[in-house]
């Protein structure tokens, strides 16, 4: 059965001894990794004991099913459920699996991690379809993904934080928990004894990995910034993000500018629409994007949002390669801010 990555918690709590397999896939190596973690304590609170824990790769399976068998089938010395982990697994455990829990009477939990499969491989449906496994899809953190993770992270440790330096430090967190809680444990570590995190702690150790590189392009343009807009998109297109995924999140800035300048010709303030937006504005964009309102009326965002549909359209119908077509349209708007001002 599939179950969402925030019901771990309380699964694991009483783990159901009829579940006998979890299966933890996607593109968040992080989360994975937790997850993995969270069952195996489950099990056992020391994740390298031999005696209750065995880690196998796929390799290892694959070289010689056999060892997956014997590691499955063995008890513990010391007594107590054990568990086998199964690190980049892959399709071709399913039928192996399926024989293995048919023929055998083990009460060993199985774990298989994969950042390779997708939610329609074999393994996966494997999972979904039977009630005794869990099948776990973990994917990027969007922003209340990250929220939670943080929130959680630091009310562990036994910190606190005022409203403005969460925000700060959420903004710079990445959508990969794998790096967010490399960074939260440096913030940790220096804090010392210190236990109120402060705005200046957040600037001195985070690094800015945060997910919202795609937020950043769209303020470059928008403020005019052409060459910290260009290199921004350069970053993006090489890590692998869609030029049409760049001129939509580029349209929506630009249809948010355009709901607050109409309200604005009515003789709403600046402050008053900005404060009106859904989901609100991180503090820290909030003197930006009223800088943006200065310069952008409605019939100027009107133009730059005919480009940018335009520019989508010929990205998806024209030969015309599309890196470089999305790349000279966010030049042109962005140089266009300077003929504003």
């Amino acid at each position: 059965m599939n179950i969402k990555p925030e019901q771990v918690d309380s699964i694991i709590k009483s783990l159901p001894h009829n579940i006998r397999g979890v299966v933890i896939y996607g593109s968040n190596e992080g989360m994975i990794a937790t997850l993995s973690q969270q069952f195996i304590k489950a099990i056992s609170p020391d994740v390298y004991d031999a005696f209750h824990v065995s880690y196998l790769e796929m390799s290892d399976i694959t070289a010689d099913v056999g060892a997956l068998y014997a590691e499955f089938n063995a008890q513990s010395l010391m007594g107590g459920r054990r568990v086998v982990v199964i690190k980049e697994a892959s399709n071709l455990l399913t039928k192996t699996i399926k024989e293995l829990f048919s023929s055998s009477p083990s009460d060993t939990l199985l774990i298989a991690t994969s950042t390779s499969l997708k939610t329609k491989d074999s393994l996966a449906v494997l999972a979904k379809d039977d009630d005794c496994f869990y099948g776990i899809g973990c994917y990027d953190d969007r922003d209340e993904d990250i929220t939670a993770f943080a929130s959680k992270f630091i009310s562990k440790n036994g910190f606190s934080i005022d409203n403005s330096s969460f925000q700060l430090l959420c903004s710079r967190l990445s959508n990969d928990r794998k790096i967010s809680a490399n960074e939260l444990d440096k913030l940790i570590t220096y804090m010392g004894s210190k236990k109120n995190i402060e705005l200046k702690d957040i600037l001195t150790v985070i690094s800015d990995t945060s997910a919202s590189s795609q937020e950043d392009l769209c303020y470059f343009v928008a403020l005019g910034q052409t060459e910290k807009a260009i290199a921004s998109y350069n970053r993006l297109i090489f890590e692998g993000e869609q030029p049409v995924a760049l001129i939509r999140a580029i349209s929506y800035h630009f249809m948010k500018l355009l709901d607050c300048a109409v309200k604005m010709e009515k003789g709403e303030t600046a402050d008053k629409v900005v404060f009106a937006l859904r989901p609100p504005l991180m503090f820290f964009r909030k003197n930006a994007f009223i800088s943006q309102l200065k310069v952008w009326n409605r019939s100027r965002i009107m133009n730059a949002l005919t480009l940018l549909y335009q520019t989508e359209r010929e990205c998806k119908t024209t030969d015309f390669p599309a890196e470089q077509n999305a790349s000279f349209t966010i030049m042109r708007i962005a140089n266009g801010v300077k003929r504003f001002k």
